[in-house]
């Protein structure tokens, strides 16, 4: 039938019920039968997967097929495999005892703890946390004479991290194959082998080291490996599309005997290679198993036929994809709106109103999710709930004034505006690490209370005194001085250019850099919020009394509250209406991962929007902004190209502002800083307009240069542009030359 739809066979409701068929479809039932050889379970978004897996499961026992004890069950969580259990238990009614069920870690771990003499552990080893971890590299970096402010701690973890990912020890990692290896002028890999000597003699391993070692032991001692591969007569993994390098290599050894190796995914939601996960596993697993049987569930039971009609055509798009289209026996329901808005602040406003409109019409705030591409993208959404007492919670984070990063910038503001706060000095006195010490910092303390004097006071007097070392006083004179300066910018500069300048002056921003971690590229965009939240204030103490009633506003617990949430925190949840905020180029799909990844980033970043898309079960609502307010500046927006890409009868599309409309924030900006305002208007395409662009005609725009015009479409025109290549750009951020 038309849009991938067909009618579904049937088996007799007493065999069906026999073996738990009753809710199950064609394709499903036949996931829960073929139960030799390899298989993979292609399972979209909404088609039931963990019921096709627990059914399986169930199969397998009642039909003592394996014992309990011959099934391997991989989850990605506890809290996945917990679940798991409890629905297998159900549907058998009783308890499985002996099946080995859990998380590559844990499920690792018991292999490693009945041959850990092999990799030199004893089975009492201890699984070390990140908190440790980061404890054991300091002292490596300190035992090696390596500048820790130089070289983070984190970064190094991060690379070892990365390394155990791709399954591989110090010995297994070759200069300049390997990204990281130039840490601290290319000690890498030796810093690797020291951490790993000294986890040894501690009789301790990390959560990366759990399958590492397991997959040493089965490369050199075969008569283990044959004894797991022989005791494993089926292995189901759940979410296999995100599994990293040593997670498979894993999986497909134990395989190697039985071949009943059944891996159940969606290649299409394949969104955390930012965490190890590599879309390949799943994309060649027909051909790294031979006689694989690969099964589609494409019927959803999740969303609207429009809804499912427009990620389908968007996921389409991609190239390295299986291939499957999603489709419902259930209504086609509303078309996914698409709204454009001016700024920032009013694709908050915007967003709220509809909110507000559906909380009128008798709907609870739990059925509303916002899903956001970055962190920082939080920050309006938040403010503008607090505004208006609307309840919300940030789900799988913090809000923004509760990030480390926003607090720690915020403390140096308060001590900046005030000497006397006490806490904001504590907070900040060694972040970034000035050689201040705990007992430096107790001396201070001491000093303070004795003498009565504040703190920033107590440490000058201090560091003019022999009692600190003469390196602390150093940097505490230094700092002194710092914090003195900024209190002149203040008075000369504006709040934003002031945050800049103390981020920058106090060594935060080059600590951020440094840090290699997955969190730091956030946190620096969190610090860039941060400047344009302040940007909306006249004076320093004005905003810091904003912060102050924010914090306390969101404390405020309500059994109903909106949900704000990262695309990725989203995965695997849904929600009756879903907004799309941002949905802009170089913000959704990410210039950061499109520069790193090209190609392949830029369809993760299609796969994330087909993920957003699909949380959806009733209304969708996609919203992009002509402009948007970064470091003080007015930076034009290019709707995201995902947008193009839906398909045109399973959308609509509205404008939220006319040729007179300005956000008081715009308005503002643009009278204060003498700024001709952005014409919104569309008469450059009026047949009697003097200033009709052509095809081949030169143009030129601020952020990508000059160029050519290739192709005119309504309001939007595809350039060739002389250094940024091929763009589709609104005609409006054009301009003749």
């Amino acid at each position: 039938m038309a849009d991938g739809q067909q009618f579904k066979k049937r088996l007799p409701m007493s065999i069906k019920n026999k073996y738990h068929f009753a809710e199950l479809n064609e394709a499903q039932i036949e996931a829960v039968k073929t139960v030799n050889g390899p298989l993979l379970v292609l399972a979209g978004a909404g088609t039931g997967k963990t019921r096709v897996l627990t059914s399986r499961l169930s199969y397998i026992l009642q039909n003592n097929i394996a014992h309990p004890s011959q099934i391997c069950t991989v989850t990605f969580t506890n809290k996945a495999a917990n679940e798991m259990r409890i629905r297998v238990e159900k549907m058998i009614g009783n308890s499985v005892a002996g099946w080995w069920l859990g998380t590559f870690h844990s499920l690792a771990a018991r292999i490693l703890r009945s041959n850990a003499e092999l990799v030199n552990l004893k089975n009492t080893f201890t699984i070390i946390d990140t908190d440790d971890q980061i404890r054991l590299i300091k002292q490596v970096l300190s035992l090696e004479n390596i500048d820790e402010k130089r070289w983070p701690a984190r970064s190094l973890l991060s690379i070892i991290q990365r390394w155990k990912d791709m399954g591989l020890n110090p010995i297994d990692v070759k200069d300049a194959f390997h990204s990281g290896t130039d840490f601290a002028n290319n000690q890498a890999i030796k810093l690797y082998k020291l951490y790993q000597n000294r986890l040894l003699t501690l009789n301790a391993a990390d959560f990366g080291d759990l399958l590492l070692h397991v997959i040493t032991i089965f490369q050199k001692h075969s008569e283990i490996k044959k004894l797991y591969q022989n005791k494993f007569k089926y292995i189901l993994v759940d979410e296999f599309q995100d599994t990293n390098a040593s997670q498979y290599y894993w999986l497909k050894t134990l395989a190697e005997e039985h071949k009943n190796l059944c891996a159940v995914g969606d290649d299409d939601q394949s969104i955390y290679s930012w965490r190890g996960a590599d879309v390949t596993n799943i994309l060649n697993f027909e051909k790294d198993f031979k006689n694989t049987k690969t099964i589609r569930l494409e019927e959803n039971y999740r969303s609207t036929g429009n809804i499912l009609a427009a990620a389908s055509g968007l996921i389409a798009k991609n190239q390295s994809r299986l291939g499957k289209t999603l489709w419902t026996k259930g209504e086609m329901g509303d078309k996914i709106n698409i709204r454009t808005v001016f700024d920032g602040k009013q694709e908050a406003e915007s967003i709220s109103d509809e909110i507000e409109s559906y909380q009128r019409n008798k709907n609870s705030l739990n059925n509303v999710a916002i899903l956001v591409r970055a962190g920082f993208q939080t920050r309006t959404f938040e403010e503008r709930f607090l505004k208006i007492g609307l309840p919300y919670q940030v789900i799988g984070g913090l809000r923004f004034y509760e990030r480390a990063e926003i607090r720690d910038a915020i403390a140096y503001l308060r001590l900046i505006n005030s000497s006397d706060d006490q806490l904001a000095f504590e907070r900040i006195i060694n972040k970034p690490k000035r050689g201040l010490g705990d007992k430096t910092i107790r001396q201070i303390e001491q000093y303070s209370r004795s003498s009565k004097l504040n703190l920033e006071m107590a440490a000058k007097k201090l560091a003019e005194t022999d009692e600190l070392t003469s390196k602390a006083s150093s940097s505490i004179r230094l700092f002194s001085k710092k914090i003195d300066k900024w209190r002149e910018d203040l008075s000369k500069n504006k709040l934003g250019e002031l945050v800049e300048l103390v981020l920058e002056e106090s060594g935060y921003i080059e600590m951020l850099k440094k840090d290699r971690s997955i969190e730091a590229p956030g946190r620096l965009d969190n610090l860039k919020e941060l400047v344009n939240a302040i940007n909306e204030f006249e004076s320093l103490q004005n905003f810091l009394e904003h912060i102050q009633l924010v914090m306390e506003g969101a404390n405020n617990q309500n059994l109903e509250t909106a949900k704000i949430m990262t695309l990725h925190a989203a995965k695997g949840l849904e929600f009756p209406l879903v907004f799309l905020p941002g949905w802009e180029e170089g913000l959704f799909p990410n210039q950061r991962s499109v520069d790193e990844s090209g190609e392949s980033g830029l369809e993760e970043e299609r796969r994330l929007a087909y993920v957003g898309i699909t949380r959806a079960k009733n209304n969708v609502w996609i919203f992009n902004a002509n402009s948007r307010l970064t470091h003080g500046q007015w930076i034009d927006c290019i709707p995201s190209r995902f947008i193009d890409e839906l398909p045109d009868k399973n959308i609509n599309r509205f404008s939220s502002y006319s040729n007179n409309f300005k956000s008081s924030i715009a308005s503002e900006w643009l009278i204060a800083n003498n700024k001709k305002e952005i014409n919104l208007s569309k008469d450059y395409i009026d047949e009697n307009n003097d200033n009709k662009f052509k095809l081949r005609e030169r143009i030129f725009h601020q952020k990508f240069g000059y160029g050519k015009i290739l192709e005119i479409d309504g309001d939007k025109v595809t350039i060739d542009f002389e250094k940024a290549g091929e763009k589709k750009l609104m005609l409006t951020f054009i301009e003749k030359i």
